[in-house]
């Protein structure tokens, strides 16, 4: 790549040089190169040596077209030399390079979400997190796409098809047009899609290749795997909740919170108190907040509400400019589902974690034995 760009840049520096002047006919060019003996020779007098334009003017021609020709070619160099600037190397295993294209590839989505969550010096560390994280991904499936190579697997070409087809059916409805359209929008060729999973694919069997068979499970791992999610196979404490807020800056609103509480103790509809009185968003469904946990409300509601009992009201509770007024029309207490309940479902989470494992301890071996450099 140094070769073509320090050939290209010369050329383009004699054609400017020799075709400054202006627009009258222009001679035709050739190129000189220096006496050589081979090619090796001849590659390293494009390097040390300049380029000879010799001008013919028995050819006419017009300035403006090799002037074009000069500009072009600039802009070709340009085109290279910015490319080079902006990939680059981020690791080497065993010898192959991982570029920074790659784990921009890999990385653009997530970065996006960074962007719209985090600034200053938050979204720069993740970020750094987020693209040394891919760098190693990338590693990891370099050294299985290495280790498929060295055994001389391979993955048919039907396979291959099959895979490519079913993404179409099922992503785009059959439509090969539109998918094609997509790649071309994302920057793809299909012979680089068909690359890509087919890389997927190599991983994937890879991976599963190296947990030959399942773990054998034990009651205890089960128990203690349920022990330690327990909060997954339960329900949080519920209650079914209305609520009637009256501003301070209502006239005389303390006195029209106490009546209504009176009124709904006496045996008035709680609902119907709230579509009168209430000054909340929920007014026209009476107050309604539908089925709420703990964390719904802030804790100057929670609390009183979750101590409430169905069919209560609460006191009034003055909370900022506001006062408040709690119904609780019905409650579900918190329930966990007994292990004999979900312990099939348990099982296939612990072989799910078994496996991982194992494919990770397969990979650290894969790391232990070669040459990665990070950069």
């Amino acid at each position: 790549m140094s070769f073509i760009l320090r050939f290209l840049r010369l050329f383009a520096a004699n054609l400017i040089h020799a075709f400054r002047f202006d627009a009258s006919p222009c001679p035709r060019v050739f190129l000189r190169f220096p006496p050589t003996r081979s090619r090796s020779k001849l590659a390293l007098d494009f390097i040390v040596q300049p380029l000879t334009v010799v001008v013919n003017f028995s050819h006419i021609m017009y300035s403006r077209t090799l002037a074009l020709i000069a500009v072009t070619v600039s802009l070709v160099i340009s085109a290279v030399a910015e490319e080079q600037v902006l990939d680059g190397i981020a690791a080497v295993v065993n010898g192959e390079v991982i570029t920074f294209s790659q784990v921009r590839e890999l990385v653009v989505n997530r970065e996006m979400a960074l962007r719209e969550s985090l600034r200053g010096q938050a979204l720069a560390d993740k970020v750094k997190e987020t693209r040394l994280a891919a760098i190693n991904e990338l590693i990891d499936r370099q050294l299985v796409l290495q280790e498929f190579q060295k055994n001389k697997f391979a993955i048919p070409e039907y396979a291959v098809d099959d895979h490519v087809n079913t993404i179409i059916r099922e992503q785009f409805k059959g439509d090969r047009l539109a998918f094609i359209r997509t790649l071309q929008a994302q920057g793809y060729t299909l012979q680089r899609f068909r690359k890509v999973e087919t890389d997927k694919m190599i991983v994937q069997a890879m991976r599963q290749r190296a947990v030959k068979t399942d773990p054998i499970l034990s009651p205890s791992k089960v128990e203690q795997f349920y022990e330690k999610h327990r909060a997954e196979y339960s329900s949080p404490e519920l209650v079914k909740l209305r609520m009637i807020v009256l501003h301070k800056d209502t006239p005389n609103a303390k006195n029209l919170a106490e009546d209504i509480q009176a009124k709904v103790k006496g045996g008035a509809d709680f609902a119907k108190m709230a579509q009168m009185y209430s000054e909340d968003s929920s007014k026209d469904e009476g107050g309604d907040w539908g089925w709420i946990e703990h964390a719904t409300l802030n804790e100057g509601l929670s609390a009183p509400a979750f101590a409430l009992k169905a069919g209560q009201v609460s006191k009034i509770i003055t909370l900022g400019n506001s006062y408040y007024l709690l119904f609780v029309e019905a409650r579900k207490n918190s329930e966990t589902k007994p292990l004999a309940a979900v312990r099939g479902e348990a099982e296939t989470k612990v072989i799910q974690e078994e496996r991982q494992a194992a494919q990770e301890k397969w990979i650290k071996g894969l790391r232990d034995k070669a040459y990665i450099k990070i950069f």
